[in-house]
């Protein structure tokens, strides 16, 4: 770490996370489906990265070399491209090795995981069947050396890169190209199998087997076949163009994402040199350009599919309840993926048909591929209510969907805002209004993570279920400058209770650290307790240093991107800091102020990132009721007391595991599980309003 750096370099630090989901993958404590399904999640992950991550900061080195010396950068991007370089070949050689270690387990349980080389005849007989009956039609083989201009590849796909030849004359090659039908077909094929045995083929071994078939017109009878995949810079340019409307520029951006500048090529290490070679050239690489080899196996995303999950149970205060009278009545805290989602669903079908309510606003980032949410607001809305959808047109990766969607609620009468230029909505918010005896009342949701059933079920967030008039009047202001974001500046500003993005979150975090300096400072207890995704922004980092400084206790559990340098001899406490990975994706945004005694909770959709600050709009809620306090700092002290999935974050980002030497093994997941599924929630603990 260079020395004179006050923070790490924020895309290094997310690196280090990954390198922590790829320890899961080959922790042998940890059941083998889950561990393929990390390296999954790591493979996932990286493809991300580079369409995202590294694509900037090409675009910045390209940047640069034009502007020269007008930007000022804190690093050169150059130098970080080549530090990323020589982490993920590493990270790549570790993943090749786990994988070699998961095949041989694979046998172990009589799962066998078979090349177009080790088919007996009946399998041979299958092969040749499947492919002409389900694969033949989606294989278009491309002759790429008479193609002039070569042909466009397309991101998450992979190639066959094909070499053929005359056993009388090697040295006359032809080249092709064969896309992966795995979008329509699937990856993996069961073959049949002698008896307790699992036999599988990977898609691409069976189109490699039947190559014979493929190009039998050229008479060609030696083949060699391996394996290519292409990331491509997946920013979508918006335009400036004002005569544009915000949807037509996105639409256009996707279609040229499609067509982004290749960020990294990935190749079997086994390929044919030459072949190798041409394609590099053809398609313009450079060296500088992440060529990465491989094993046989690329795209290892098609393993995120998930095993089988301890299932949700519902909240106890919900069991055989409407759950609109209950939060009529009290706040409800659901923890997900421990409660069931069920209970945000029943709460918007039961709004979609009761007669006194007359409006629903929501916000939705990323929605589940055959949404619930969405089933019961255009229920809602055939019922006459009003329905307004803020719908994040460019939530990444899912703006197609989003794009659909919108085109659904139009159709039947929903009204939907697509957002700000310039600022993505990220609050995760829903106002229902309901009319009683001549007056107005509000109720809803203040939410941690997307509005989607699918993804609550693996990553751990918190929802607060609520009929506070006071965060409903403030989520009725961020609407208000949802609806008029030009003028409407003044509703972020009026907010008392809920505290928004942009404009005054940042304010308001300096004032709470501040407030713990002061305290520290008069030799009172001070301490601050976090939780996020990631911790990046250096203005709020000086503020923490300072904190640490005067002696502020600091704790924190950040599962991704860190760049705090947590050790300091200047700080007067060491500063406890942690990543929890483990089989649910810990989401949430908690923040625990100590505040003289009178502790400070808040439940956030934002991370401490520029981006969240200062160019999204995000909504911070302040837990209030004491009970629900007692039951976060709970929570909190079991990921704190994790030793078995908590790794430490240092300044060498060594990764290390949080030691459970001569202590009782604590998983925090697990026990929090056991925690929310025993505990009786008393009256006095959730306690009306």
């Amino acid at each position: 770490m260079d020395s004179k750096r006050k923070t790490i370099f924020r895309d290094i630090s997310w690196l280090s996370f990954n390198a922590r989901v790829l320890q899961e993958a080959a922790d042998p404590s940890v059941p083998l489906r889950e561990r393929i399904r990390f390296l999954g999640i790591f493979s996932n992950n990286l493809d991300e990265f580079f369409r995202v991550r590294v694509a900037t900061l090409k675009r910045m080195v390209e940047f640069r070399a034009k502007a020269k010396a007008t930007m000022h950068l804190e690093a050169e991007p150059q130098k970080i491209l080549d530090e990323i370089q020589m982490i993920v070949l590493n990270q790549q050689s570790e993943f090749n090795r786990i994988w070699e270690d998961m095949q041989d387990e694979l046998k172990k349980e009589k799962i066998y995981l078979v090349t177009e080389k080790q088919l007996n005849r009946e399998q041979q007989e299958f092969v040749r069947v499947y492919y002409e009956e389900e694969v033949s039609q989606s294989v278009i083989p491309l002759m790429i050396e008479s193609i002039p201009d070569f042909p466009f590849l397309r991101d998450k796909s992979i190639y066959l890169g094909v070499v053929m030849w005359k056993k009388q004359a090697p040295l006359k090659k032809k080249y092709a190209l064969i896309e992966i039908p795995s979008r329509v077909l699937g990856r993996f094929i069961q073959l049949p199998s002698p008896q307790h045995e699992h036999h599988i083929i990977l898609l691409e071994d069976v189109i490699r087997f039947n190559l014979p078939e493929i190009f039998y017109y050229f008479g060609y009878d030696q083949f060699s076949a391996h394996v290519f995949k292409v990331t491509r810079d997946a920013e979508i340019d918006i335009d400036s163009d004002v005569s544009t409307s915000l949807i037509q520029k996105i639409e256009k951006g996707l279609k040229n994402r499609r067509k982004g500048k290749p960020v990294r090529f990935v190749y079997d290490r086994e390929m044919d040199p030459a072949l190798l070679e041409y394609l590099i050239r053809r398609m313009n690489l450079t060296k500088r350009d992440n060529l990465i080899p491989g094993a046989r196996i690329h795209n290892f995303r098609h393993f995120m599919d998930f095993p089988e999950r301890r299932k949700p149970f519902v909240h106890p205060l919900l069991v055989d309840q409407r759950i609109t009278d209950v939060v009529m009545e009290k706040d409800v805290l659901l923890h997900f993926p421990y409660h069931s989602f069920s209970a945000v669903i029943d709460l918007l079908r039961e709004a979609a048909v009761d007669p006194e309510v007359t409006s629903i606003k929501i916000t939705c980032y990323r929605l589940a591929a055959q949404s619930k949410i969405i089933n019961a607001l255009i229920n809602a809305a055939r019922n006459g209510k009003h329905v307004t959808v803020m719908l994040e047109l460019r939530a990444r990766f899912d703006e197609e969907a989003n794009l659909e969607w919108k085109e659904r609620l139009e159709e039947e009468g929903a009204r939907v805002l697509t957002g700000i230029n310039d600022m993505k909505i990220h609050a995760k918010l829903c106002v229902i209004k309901k009319r009683v005896n001549d007056r107005n009342t509000y109720y809803g949701l203040v939410s941690t993570g997307n509005l989607n059933e699918k993804t609550a079920m693996v990553y751990a967030d918190h929802c607060l279920l609520t009929s506070n008039q006071k965060i409903m009047a403030d989520a009725n202001r961020i609407f208000s400058f949802l609806e008029q974001p030009k003028s409407g500046e003044h509703f972020l500003r009026a907010c008392k209770t809920v505290i928004p993005s942009p404009i005054v979150l940042r304010k308001q975090l300096h004032k709470l650290i501040n407030t713990e300096i002061k305290n520290a400072r008069q030799k009172k207890p001070a301490s601050i307790l976090l939780k996020m995704n990631s911790l990046s922004d250096e203005d709020l980092i000086d503020r923490l240093y300072d904190a640490a400084k005067e002696g502020v206790e600091l704790k924190m559990i950040v599962r991704g991107i860190f760049c705090m340098l947590s050790e300091n001899p200047k700080f007067k406490k060491r500063i406890t800091a942690v990543s929890i990975v483990d089989e649910y994706l810990e989401h949430a945004r908690v923040w625990v102020f100590h505040n003289n005694g009178k502790e400070k909770v808040y439940i956030s959709s934002a991370d401490w990132m520029v981006r969240n600050l200062d160019h999204r709009v995000e909504a911070t809620c302040p837990i209030t009721e004491e009970g629900l306090k007692k039951q976060f700092k709970n929570i909190l002290n079991i990921q704190l007391n994790d030793n078995v999935k908590a790794r430490w974050l240092d300044n060498e980002l060594s990764n290390d595991y949080v030691s459970s030497k001569g202590k009782k093994k604590i998983r925090s997941q697990v026990e929090t599980y056991h925690f929310l599924a025993k505990k009786i929630l008393k009256h006095s603990e959730i306690g009306s309003h």
